[in-house]
């Protein structure tokens, strides 16, 4: 098993050094899901919620949040990212709404917390819209589906 690299020697936490890896293209894919009620995806299917866009409105969190994700965990990098794209797909047949976040850099390290934020706040962004209407909304399969780049190369998830 590897080890943690967000210690050091003395088992306190730093921020990895990076400055000797090679810069390569790194993408990275997440996904997650929020189901709620049927007439609460509909409202947002239709565009009939007083608040606006819904999907529109979480797509643009989503990105934002991609940008964001070193401000929000402690010993993530900086990362100058290249293209962030968030889809969210309506899944009338399951009463969710799909998110699949693709961040892509040319850099150091990898984009996977990126990828992971965007959905994430997506998908929140769709609760805080919605909750007024529906509170049992619930995320769930929030996930890394694919990494290329780096060291240890390409990654995918294997599918159930």
């Amino acid at each position: 098993m590897s080890k943690l690299t967000h210690f050091n020697q003395d088992g306190k936490a730093h921020m990895v050094d990076v400055g000797e890896k090679s810069v390569t293209l790194r993408e990275a894919v997440a996904g997650g899901e929020i189901h709620m009620q049927p007439d609460t995806l509909q409202l947002i299917i239709e565009g009939g919620h007083q608040k606006g866009d819904v999907l529109g409105i979480a797509r643009i969190a989503g990105i934002m949040a991609a940008k964001r994700t070193a401000d929000l965990i402690p010993l993530c990098h900086p990362l100058m990212l290249t293209h962030v794209e968030v889809e969210l797909t309506p899944d009338p047949a399951r009463n969710c709404v799909r998110c699949r976040s693709i961040v892509e850099t040319r850099g150091q390290t990898g984009v996977e917390m990126e990828a992971l934020t965007a959905t994430q706040i997506a998908l929140l962004t769709i609760y805080d819209m919605c909750k007024a209407v529906d509170r049992g909304m619930h995320m769930q399969n929030i996930c890394l589906l694919e990494k290329k780049g780096g060291k240890s190369g390409h990654w995918q998830r294997e599918t159930a």
